[in-house]
């Protein structure tokens, strides 16, 4: 039958074959063909000659034609038939498909949308043919009945396929329906419809089945709605990390974690790889990918940015077009990220309207935690934006060596968080892959090398810690290192030590390394520079410290821990220690050398030598044989001759160059340093030889006969009296400046020696307190020469006590309650300067680290030592300034300078603003050693805010004491430092806690009853109440009543009219109302404008983001209603604030500088919020009635104010050029008076184009939400003018001939302003 059929086909004409077949029932042609394809005969022939058979022009044919189509889809689908079969039957129904007619093709796409929503294919391979079908259908022109009416062929493809995305997709088609759709050709409307579709069905799918996917999803997005499908991806794989991370921070005994992580970042991975292919292709799509991104930076970002789009935009990084957008955009959102923590934290009015969300540094460490993954495409980008991160906000110039931060203050710390995020980046990617560390280290290191001008304390911190996390990981780069090393005579000393400290641990573990940095070190000791012998001084005092001696203390017995910078990496056996000891002693000898060099390497040596004892205590013979040989040199031996040590020796005369060759003071320093610690620690456990006490013998004796005649020796010996020559200018000058600071130094260093080996002996106090005699004349000398006008020296130098000596004698000084020791101690405490003198040292450290973040001296650089000394001094000063108040002093005593007790108060104020600085962590020890109460063992724990709050009190009452004196007693500075003392504690109490509510209602009683006039004092209290108010409620309602003090206390710009005074606030006076307290509010006034033009700003953002459907943003504007709300009665109160100032007769100057800029700003806010009604008032139907009631106040308490505050600043101004004018030396005042108002009323015009803009779109939103928001508006005319040439022309001839003509022009635009001024008055009178 079959070979009938196909034989008739051969035929010329299909005549004979069209009867054949209509012989035929239509199952048993069905039939046929089944049988003919499951044998793998030729169904291909005879399929054709069934179509030749069967014309669509014969309704018979036709139908026939569909049955046998239809037939051959369910064939195809069965899966019976071979491969090669299916795919000829497949081909051939591609090619009939346009043969059809309209109304079957109708069919056949109904036929399989049923199939689909039925789930009823089995293999889906017959779907190849539906876009074939599709496509045959728009190309059809005549209209087909659909349903209920009739439409054309492209509307029915339009129907066909909302109903199929509408319906149910069976799981395993989902692929290739999407694969399908790319064929079809699709509206843009249509691509939504089928976009949506595939996204809904993610969520339907397993993990592993969506790769593929998100590939078909993408190609079909070329045919548009590219964002929506980005957004998708993204959005699903964000909420589904949210999902996998809470699963995971859940309980850890459920196994019912639905999907292991792994498996999870390596489908991330795939699809990011998709993602940045499919950009490669499409460009568009990565602009897309940007946009939606930039726009969620506007908004709530973390719908957009999460750790799968920070993944992908790094992926992105590798595309060339796209790389510096991204990095923009990355360090935007990071900065931004930052920026707005720091408002959020600053603010409680922000934080109560807006949720606190995770922040985008998180996120990215995140993304490193999971590139751990195999996520290779992405670690480059994550490397690349760690330093670009480090490099934009590391610490920027250096001026006079100390580090600047760029930037003002408060941009400062989101800067600083961002540097420390590229740190963190840099030093996680480190330790998870390894492919990178060459790099990452190989960068690091260039930078330290080439930006030898700029800071790099960042990147050396940075390589110190990755070192620290795996020196022997390290040794594989260590090439890297050494070729680093041969730089290192060109490099800053400051860097040179960083960098050597940060490979410290790396020289314990490579032997190459060690050795190869011994030779650069060598080479540099002989060096031509000053610097670089410097810097290998300072490397091999290092390496003498790190290499242990066998037979040195531990460092348990040691009094110093081995520091942050040791590893515990230990590969010293015996044979090292003794290797060791050799090449010590070798350094030791090479050091030796640099005795004979410059002062400063040489005070370098002085200063190591101490550290280096205590690390290596072996070494110690060696060390103190070279210090007692380099004394001796100028040491006088006979015991009558005065001065007991040769100073002219220690000056170097060169030509007309005086110098100072070797600092005796400091050598002094550290041969008593080494000696009291040699004597307390390692001789107790030493059974020495003679010889050796013998030679320790020696030095104490040099010591003790130094001490005696230094204090016979009078300022003659030294031929420094009086009538000595102390001039800069002059050589003989120079020389005795620099031997006074010598004996100085000396003095101080005796001072210190004979207290520590003292053991409270009455005779060595004498001693003690003759030597300061001696320093003491010196210093007045100094003083006394250096005159007036000038810094006085003796202040400039540095006392080379040790933090631990100052700690000790001042305890000593003001606590010691010993009974046996009380004989003694009144020595020193009968002289006052001494005392004063000890509590000036301990502020001159703190000072230090404050500046430097360590202090100079043994121990300086050993945080914990300083921060153990800083406790016990802030103890005794605390208690020293609470026990003997100032007043109680001075009524004693009326001496120069600053009493002790205030010089007490200024420590304090410096320790613990300082402590804040550096010792953060530490806040809860600092505090809990200030009040150890005398039984010690009963402790108790109490939180930070409690014991501050404990302080706190201590020094309210100070203050209230020194404000209940009298007028003539009250002691401004101490009651500022007071002031900043209460501000530095406050920031420790915890804003939720009731002793900070205490600490606010105490400083505003303080601000509403003292009306002390000292600006300063009025100042720091207002500020600390401010700073305070922010944290607890928004002080928009504080500066309403500050501003009504003002207007009361400075007058009405109307003379004529009265002002009431109210009296909220009693520190705002006659005196303080301006500028003080006036330029406060008004910066207050600013950050709260800031805080809501932010706020606008993020609803805008969000509107924005939202989709704009009715539902959707009807839905989505409620959640914003408190936040508007509050938006606008923050802006309703300062539009109050502003209404008060704006009436003040304010002097000119600053105050009306900053007035006229705020309210500006407050006009463009007005004008924001405005626009923000012109996006949203549609949706929401309408505005709120708080808004029109804005507006309203707007129209009559602010707009027609600023108006006659412009004309009362302009008649000032003409009033004071008049007054310049009148006076002699006529040019220069008129011209400096000219200068003067051009800059004030610059403003002016700024103000004037902000209320216009407002009153602009004010009009907008009145058409828009047919609300007539302009009838409060008085819309000024006055400057709607146009120039008329006549009367120009006029009035230049006029002025020719006229020569005061400056008088009456001033006088015609009085007369004009003067009854507008009147009538506003009356208007606004009317109004209150």
């Amino acid at each position: 039958m079959d070979q009938k059929i196909i034989s008739l086909a051969s035929e010329k004409t299909a005549d004979r074959l069209q009867e054949f077949l209509q012989t035929l029932k239509e199952d048993y042609l069905a039939n046929l063909l089944q049988s003919q394809a499951v044998k793998g005969k030729a169904a291909g022939a005879l399929l054709r000659a069934i179509f030749k058979g069967s014309p669509c022009s014969e309704e018979a044919g036709a139908l026939r034609r569909l049955k046998i189509y239809i037939c051959c889809i369910h064939l195809v689908e069965s899966g019976d038939l071979q491969k090669e079969v299916a795919s000829e039957i497949i081909g051939l129904l591609m090619l009939e498909a346009h043969n059809f007619p309209g109304s079957l093709l109708l069919e056949l796409a109904k036929e399989f949308i049923s199939a689909i929503k039925e789930g009823s294919l089995t293999n889906g391979k017959s779907l190849e043919l539906l876009p074939i079908i599709l496509t045959a259908l728009v190309a059809n022109k005549e209209n087909l009945d659909y349903e209920k009416g009739e439409l054309s062929g492209e509307e029915c493809k339009k129907q066909l396929i909302n109903t199929l995305c509408s319906g149910r997709w069976d799981q395993q088609y989902v692929i290739q329906l999407t694969s399908m759709f790319k064929d079809v050709p699709l509206t843009a409307e249509e691509v939504e419809f089928v976009v949506e579709k595939v996204l809904r069905m993610f969520s339907k799918l397993n993990l592993q089945e969506i790769p593929p996917l998100v590939y078909q999803l993408l190609v079909l997005s070329s045919k548009g709605n590219r964002r929506r499908a980005l957004e998708g991806i993204i959005t699903f794989f964000n909420e589904l990390d949210k999902h996998h991370n809470e699963e995971q921070s859940g309980d850890e005994l459920l196994d019912l974690v639905t999907v292991p992580s792994g498996e999870l970042r390596h489908v991330e991975g795939t699809i990011i790889l998709h993602i940045v292919f499919a950009i490669k292709l499409d460009c568009e799509l990565g602009r897309e990918l940007l946009k939606h991104l930039k726009a969620g930076q506007q908004g709530d970002f973390s719908n957009n940015i999460c750790p799968f789009s920070i993944a992908l935009l790094l992926s992105v990084t590798r595309i060339q077009r796209f790389e510096e957008q991204v990095f923009d955009l990355l360090k935007a959102s990071v900065v931004k990220s930052f920026k707005d923590l720091q408002l959020l934290q600053g603010s409680k009015f922000l934080q109560n309207l807006v949720p606190h969300r995770s922040c985008v540094s998180t996120m990215i460490l995140e993304v490193v935690k999971n590139s751990v993954h195999s996520w290779d495409h992405v670690t480059q980008g994550l490397v690349e934006l760690g330093f670009i991160l480090m490099d934009s906000y590391g610490p920027k110039k250096i001026l006079d060596g100390k580090t600047i931060e760029t930037g003002s203050g408060l941009s400062k710390i989101p800067n600083q968080h961002a540097c420390k995020l590229g740190a963190n980046i840099l030093l996680e990617t480190f330790k998870i892959h390894e492919m990178i560390r060459q790099e990452i280290l190989e960068q690091v290191l260039n930078r330290v090398v080439t930006r030898a001008s700029s800071p790099i304390s960042h990147f050396l911190d940075l390589l110190s810690n990755i070192i620290m996390y795996a020196p022997l990981v390290l040794q594989s780069c260590s090439s890297k290192i050494t070729e680093t090393f041969d730089y290192l005579s060109f490099l800053p000393l400051q860097t040179v030590q960083g960098l050597l400290k940060a490979v410290q641990p790396l020289l314990k573990v490579s032997m190459s390394v060690r050795d190869s940095l011994i030779v650069v070190l060598r080479k540099a000791m002989f060096a031509s520079q000053l610097d670089a012998r410097k810097s290998a001084v300072a490397g091999f005092l290092l390496l003498l410290k790190n290499f242990k001696v066998l037979g040195s203390l531990s460092s348990s017995q040691c009094s110093q821990p081995i520091g942050v910078s040791q590893v515990h990496v230990d590969v010293h056996s015996r044979y090292n220690s003794v290797a060791n000891e050799t090449f010590c002693l070798e350094i030791m000898d090479g050091l030796r050398r640099c005795l004979g060099q410059q002062a400063d390497v040489r005070l370098m040596l002085y200063k190591g030598f101490y550290d280096v004892l205590r690390r290596n205590s072996q070494l110690a013979n060696s060390i103190m044989h070279t210090l007692l040989s380099q004394l001796k040199q100028f040491y006088e031996p006979e015991p009558d001759v005065l001065p007991p040590l040769k100073l002219e020796a220690c000056i170097l005369t060169q030509g007309d160059q005086i110098s100072l060759q070797e600092p005796l003071d400091h050598l002094l320093c550290c041969v008593q340093h080494c000696l009291v610690w040699y004597k307390s620690r390692v001789m107790p456990l030493q059974q020495e030889e003679e010889e050796e006490e013998e030679f320790y013998k020696d030095l104490e004796d040099m010591l003790e006969s130094i001490t005696s005649r230094m204090i016979k020796s009078e300022l003659e010996d030294f031929e420094l009296d009086k009538s000595a020559d102390f001039s800069q200018s002059s050589g003989v000058g120079i020389k005795n400046n620099i031997c006074a600071s010598l004996v100085m130094g000396i003095c101080e260093v005796l001072i210190e020696y004979n207290f520590s080996i003292s053991n409270f002996s009455k005779n060595k106090f004498e001693e003690v307190l003759n030597l300061f005699m001696c320093y003491k004349k010196l210093s007045d000398i100094l003083n006394e020469k250096a005159g007036k006008g000038k810094t006085k020296m003796a202040n400039k130098m540095d006392s080379v006590w040790s933090m631990k000596f100052v700690s000790d004698l001042l305890t000593a000084l003001f606590r010691d309650s010993t009974q046996n020791h009380e004989e003694s101690l009144s020595v020193l405490r009968s002289s006052n300067e001494f005392m004063r003198h000890a509590v000036s040292v301990a502020l001159q450290k703190v000072q230090q680290l404050k500046e430097t973040g360590h202090v100079s001296g043994p121990d300086g650089q050993n945080p914990e030592k300083v921060f153990q000394n800083l406790c016990d001094i802030t103890r005794v000063l605390l208690w020293r300034y609470t026990s003997i108040p100032t007043s109680v002093e001075d009524l004693g005593k009326k001496e120069k300078g600053k009493s002790i007790s205030l010089l007490c108060l200024e420590g304090l104020q410096k320790i613990f603003s300082a402590v804040q600085q550096f010792y953060q962590p530490k806040i809860h020890h600092f505090l809990r050693a200030l009040d150890v109460p005398d039984n010690e063992g009963e402790e108790v724990e109490g939180s930070v805010s409690h014991r501050a709050a404990f302080q706190i009190r201590q020094f309210q009452r100070s203050l209230l004491n020194l404000l209940s004196s009298q007028e003539e007693d009250f002691n401004s500075k101490e009651a500022l430092l007071l002031v900043t003392v209460l501000s530095n504690l406050s920031r420790l109490l915890e804003p939720s806690s009731p002793q900070f509510v205490q600490m606010l209602s105490w400083t505003s009683k303080i601000c509403k009853e003292n009306n002390q006039e000292d600006a300063s004092f009025c100042k720091g209290l207002l500020n600390l109440l401010f700073s305070l108010h922010v944290l607890y409620k928004s002080p928009a309602i504080l500066l309403r009543d500050l501003s009504q003090d003002i207007h009361g206390h400075l007058g009405d710009i109307d003379q004529d009219v009265e002002v009431e005074k109210t009296d909220h606030f009693a520190i705002v006076n006659l005196r303080t109302a301006a500028p003080t307290v006036c330029l406060l509010v008004l910066s207050q006034a600013e950050k709260v404008l800031e805080e809501v033009d932010w706020l606008i700003t993020k609803l805008k953002g969000q509107v924005s983001q939202e989709i704009v459907s009715d539902e959707a943003s009807s839905q989505a504007t409620l959640p914003n209603h408190p936040i508007e709300k509050a938006i606008i009665v923050q802006l309703g109160t300062l539009l109050t604030f502003f209404h008060e100032l704006v009436q003040t007769a304010l002097p000119s100057g600053s105050c009306v500088d900053v007035l006229l800029k705020d309210l500006c700003k407050m006009y463009t806010i007005l004008t924001a919020l405005v626009r923000y009604y012109l996006q949203v008032c549609q949706s929401s139907g309408g505005i709120p009635k708080n808004m029109e009631k804005l507006v309203k106040l707007s129209g009559s308490h602010l707009t027609p104010l600023c108006y006659s505050f412009i004309s009362y600043i302009q008649n000032k101004k003409s009033q004071s050029l008049k007054c310049a004018g009148e006076k002699k030396g006529k040019a220069g005042a008129v011209a400096t008076a000219m200068a003067r108002v051009l800059r004030e009323t610059k403003p002016i015009p700024n103000l004037i184009f902000a209320i216009e803009q407002y009153e602009k779109f004010l009009i907008h939103l009145s058409k828009k939400s047919k609300v007539n928001l302009m009838q409060h508006m008085k819309l000024s005319t006055s400057r709607d003018f146009k120039i008329k040439g006549n009367i120009l022309d006029m009035v230049l001839r006029e002025d020719e001939e006229d020569e005061h003509e400056e008088g009456t022009a001033s006088e015609h635009e009085g007369q004009n302003k003067e009854p507008a001024k009147k009538k506003r008055k009356k208007e606004l009178k009317c109004l209150s």
